[in-house]
């Protein structure tokens, strides 16, 4: 019943759709999801996920997940993360990748809905720590569009990888354009 009234919201409703695929056969991967201007974002992403019907997971500081609200967070799909032990937000991510059969983290390279001046590199790290692809997904409010893209495994050369993130945020259009600059990814 989600499904049908995510869709209906979804398409007929907000005038939304889907250009490309996100794959269900791939069990594993980081999806990174820009331009990240708008509290619009996560509502848009979590009736994607509704309409495609593939469980997108997030990660969260473990004090959101306690009572008595924390059932929701894991509920809308979302992993807690222990950030008092020593270890680095990237290693636990890393951690819950290795324990899970499937685990598809949806992620903001911005790291906020301000105008980020640079991107944050550990979904880059958690996608190398974990050996997984790295799916792009773009709001594209300028289109109506979900852009994705084909799942990209890392190189050796960051910058080349990045400039591949580049070449596909580039003339994506979020809420607010104002606060999205692909041009300075790095």
């Amino acid at each position: 019943m989600i499904h049908v009234i995510s869709k209906f919201i979804f398409h007929k409703i907000l005038g939304w759709k889907i250009d490309g695929s996100f794959r269900g056969d791939i069990k594993k991967y980081v999806l990174i999801g820009a331009p990240h201007t708008s509290w619009k974002d996560f509502p848009i992403a979590i009736l994607t996920r509704n309409v495609i019907q593939i469980p997108i997971d997030f990660v969260g500081k473990a004090s959101l997940f306690k009572p008595p609200f924390g059932f929701i967070y894991r509920k809308l799909g979302g992993t807690p993360v222990d950030r008092t032990k020593s270890s680095n937000f990237v290693d636990s991510v890393v951690q819950i990748y290795n324990e899970k059969e499937e685990f598809r983290l949806g992620i903001s390279p911005e790291g906020t809905r301000k105008l980020a001046k640079k991107w944050k590199t550990g979904f880059y790290y958690i996608a190398k720590g974990a050996n997984v692809p790295i799916v792009m997904f773009a709001f594209d409010f300028g289109n109506k569009t979900i852009k994705v893209a084909e799942p990209f495994y890392t190189t050796h050369d960051k910058e080349a990888d990045f400039a591949h993130f580049l070449s596909f945020y580039k003339d994506v259009k979020g809420a607010k354009p104002e606060l999205f600059n692909a041009e300075n990814l790095l």
